[in-house]
């Protein structure tokens, strides 16, 4: 594989190595307290280690393509998976059984931003409660397929 779309990677903690075994295994169907919930698996390259990175995030779907929150479930910092994409946007998404290098944009602040997140609140009511509890303004990130 190049450099845009490194092999599946599976590490991070124990739960999440769960979620993203099943993903795969099951064409991106997830049970538990995932069950019924939009999720995908981001590959992004560590910014120190330069390893390919993969973890599974809620998302919401907007004009066909995906977008994911860096709620960090309403940590005051933003999660490494974000950090990595900031330092290298170039990542791998997989979601349900297809995968695909994409790039991945920031949303900036303004109507659409604020579309997003009522959007997302309102299919995952939990999002309302990480967003007050960060702190910070929250990035938002639309992946883009690459082209080719």
């Amino acid at each position: 594989m190049n450099a845009v779309h490194p092999e599946p990677a599976v590490g991070g903690n124990a739960y999440n190595r769960g979620v993203i075994t099943e993903f795969r295994a099951s064409a991106g169907a997830v049970g538990g307290s995932f069950a019924g919930t939009p999720l995908l698996l981001l590959t992004t390259w560590g910014r120190r280690s330069g390893e390919p990175r993969t973890t599974p995030l809620v998302h919401l779907t907007e004009g066909g393509r995906p977008v994911v929150f860096a709620s960090n479930g309403g940590a005051p910092a933003d999660p490494d998976w974000y950090r990595n994409l900031a330092a290298r946007p170039e990542v791998t998404v997989e979601l349900g059984a297809e995968r695909y290098p994409a790039l991945a944009v920031p949303v900036t602040g303004g109507e659409r931003y604020e579309a997003l997140w009522a959007a997302q609140i309102a299919a995952q009511p939990a999002f309302a409660a990480y967003r007050a509890r960060a702190g910070r303004v929250v990035p938002l990130v639309e992946l883009r397929r690459a082209a080719g």
